[in-house]
């Protein structure tokens, strides 16, 4: 781990100079360790954070006033104070440069924006019949994991075909030991429902055996194996069986024509490809595994003001595989300035050997070719959608009477059912379109609030907003403060949002309210303003249609997440309140005595013979149901 240097300076003193010579002044104090350096604006923000071999070396270099790329010059000019930190090794620097930019998202860093995990399939081995399914996140659970996979899609197709072919389970451990006739699943022969004995424990970990060498890449092995059991049923003469083999031989090989790329020399890799354009890059990201396609992700990465290639895709891959296991093998489009120190870095995430190459011939180079074409169309329509959305923003201002294109547009719903199970939503969009990953969700708290009283919740969820943003970001320095506030509602709702936003001293914000209209048609909605007359937008206006798909979105959102509520709710046992008793043991007891009411009317006994379920907890549990005085 990094150890900690003298904290040279936080902020500029008043009387330190900026630009090169501020630069120049911290040289005195540094020798030549590996470290991380910041440089920092007269306000104190991060404007830059790198790492470097020898941190003496590298600032020098900064304290030269000629030589410089415009980004870098315009950096330096910029700065007015610096930090450092040393290291033991250039690659703890590496690894450490990487994590404070996407810590601190300095302005003139490359940055990467959205940094997802990676669903994975999981056969999962803690069950006499082996559950297949999808999972994500840490790999605690008994099992085969197999992934990445580029996406939550390409992981159910993947599940879809491997449910044809192998016919596995999907179902939970507790709907499978309360089961008593199979599902509809086996009567479309999507599973072999073991849960009622129609295949047995041999059979079916065979076919599991089978599943997994699939995943594994070797899927022609199995196509063999399968065709002699073919053969060997019809010499039997069981028909049924060698038909129920030849179905399998089908789907199997509509499985292989389907997958699209299937390298023959590439067992496992990553192909990351490296497209710019006009100060915008795109990268691709190929997932191969087991010789198979595992489906494909693009990512926008903000590019510093100006980052070269080798640069934009060195940060990303320091990024990217920061949460993230990197495979064997990583293909690059461009070569990055630290190849074999960021190989270094990744082989000691891994515990294995990680390899980078920038392929030049053969199937390896095809298949970079491959994904760099597809970055190459993607920032295309990227670039075409962000100039529409200038437009429509640009349409937004002057249909509003805005200062100037909103760079950020929140917008609120509300979602009940008669007043239960209330939450409030938040969306935003700005012009990279819709950006999921700021969201939020409210669960209305008021217990003072009648049932149904949107006005109130609409309070509650402002008056939280800005009470959030108040106390976080007072100076608006963030860019978390929205442009334009578009509510779903009418001159009531709006009046009600002005007196809230006027409660809590934020009155420069506008503040839009959207209405059907005449008979709630799309496309005759009416728009309200606080002191100002309601007005509409021609019937085919783009900005319209813009409007609708932003309040649907807010709507859709505010649905899902009132679903969501609803459907824990009915999903709440009394186990709930049983102290102790979390979703594994809560699982434990439901497969054991099939319902909540049974595990309420267990005796003592029957509840300590539940695996997982030691004496003192079941004392609890029975003690819970059956407290007396």
């Amino acid at each position: 781990m990094p150890e900690d240097s003298t904290n040279r300076t936080a902020h500029t003193a008043p009387d330190r100079p900026s630009g090169h010579a501020c630069v120049q002044s911290y040289l005195p104090t540094l020798d030549n360790s590996p470290g991380v350096y910041r440089m920092l604006d007269a306000q104190g923000r991060v404007l830059y954070v790198g790492k470097a071999r020898s941190l003496k070396k590298r600032v020098s270099s900064y304290a030269k006033p000629t030589g410089h790329t415009p980004r870098i010059a315009r950096m330096i000019r910029e700065t007015a104070s610096m930090m450092f930190l040393t290291t033991r090794t250039e690659t703890e620097a590496l690894l450490l440069e990487q994590n404070l930019i996407k810590q601190l998202k300095p302005r003139y860093n490359v940055l990467l924006r959205d940094d997802k995990s990676f669903p994975n399939i999981l056969v999962a081995k803690n069950h006499a019949f082996p559950q297949i399914k999808k999972h994500r996140g840490a790999k605690t659970e008994k099992g085969g994991y197999y992934g990445p996979f580029a996406s939550a899609g390409a992981v159910n197709r993947t599940l879809n075909q491997l449910q044809k072919v192998f016919l596995l389970r999907s179902c939970t451990d507790a709907t499978f030991e309360s089961r008593t006739r199979p599902c509809l699943l086996y009567q479309i022969r999507r599973c072999s429902a073991p849960c009622v004995g129609k295949i047995s424990q041999a059979d079916y970990l065979a076919t599991v055996a089978d599943a997994e060498r699939f995943l594994q890449g070797k899927s022609t092995g199995v196509q063999e194996q399968l065709a002699r059991q073919m053969e060997e049923a019809s010499e039997a003469l069981e028909f049924e069986r060698a038909a129920a083999l030849r179905d399998r031989i089908r789907a199997l090989t509509q499985v292989q024509q389907a997958q699209g790329i299937n390298p023959r020399g590439v067992a496992e890799a990553d192909v990351v490809a490296l497209h710019m354009e006009g100060g915008q890059a795109c990268v691709q990201v190929f997932f191969i595994r087991a010789h198979q396609n595992w489906g494909n992700r693009d990512y926008y990465p903000r590019t510093g003001a100006g980052a070269d290639e080798a640069e934009v895709l060195q940060a990303f891959l320091g990024q990217f595989y920061d949460n993230k296991e990197p495979p064997r093998l990583i293909l690059l489009s461009h070569g990055i300035e630290d190849e074999d120190l960021m190989a270094q870095a990744l082989s000691e995430k891994a515990g294995r050997k990680v390899e980078l190459s920038v392929p030049l011939r053969g199937e390896k180079a095809e298949l970079v070719a491959g994904a760099a074409r597809n970055a190459r169309e993607s920032l295309a329509r990227r670039m075409a959608e962000t100039a529409t959305q200038a437009k429509l923003l640009a349409g937004l201002a002057e249909a509003f009477a805005l200062d100037g294109p909103p760079q950020r547009i929140e917008v609120y719903d509300n979602s009940h059912i008669q007043g239960t199970n209330a939450v409030g939503a938040m969306i935003v969009a700005g012009a990279d379109g819709f950006l999921k990953s700021q969201y939020r969700k409210f669960n209305i708290k008021g217990e003072e609030l009648t049932p149904g009283d949107d006005f109130g919740m609409m309070k509650e969820v402002l008056t939280r907003r800005f009470k959030r943003l108040l106390k976080e970001d007072p100076d608006r320095e963030s860019g978390a403060w929205p442009d334009l506030l578009l509510i779903d509602g009418g001159a009531g709702q709006i009046s009600a949002v002005a007196g809230i936003m006027a409660e809590l001293g934020v009155e420069d914000i506008p503040v839009v309210g959207v209405a059907k209209g005449i008979d709630r048609d799309a496309g005759k909605e009416e728009f309200h303003r606080p002191g100002a007359r309601p007005f509409a937008l021609r019937h085919n206006d783009p900005v319209l249609y813009f409007i609708q798909r932003l309040r649907d979105e807010a709507h859709r959102f505010a649905i899902g997440a009132h679903r969501q509520k609803r459907a824990k709710a009915i999903g709440a046992t009394p186990l709930d309140e049983i102290p102790g008793v979390g979703a594994t043991r809560k699982r434990a007891l439901l497969a054991h005595f099939g319902s909540a009411k049974a595990v309420s009317r267990a005796g003592l006994a029957d509840l300590k013979a539940v695996e997982g379920i030691s004496d003192a907890m079941a004392e609890t549990i029975y003690g819970f149901f059956h407290a007396t005085g």
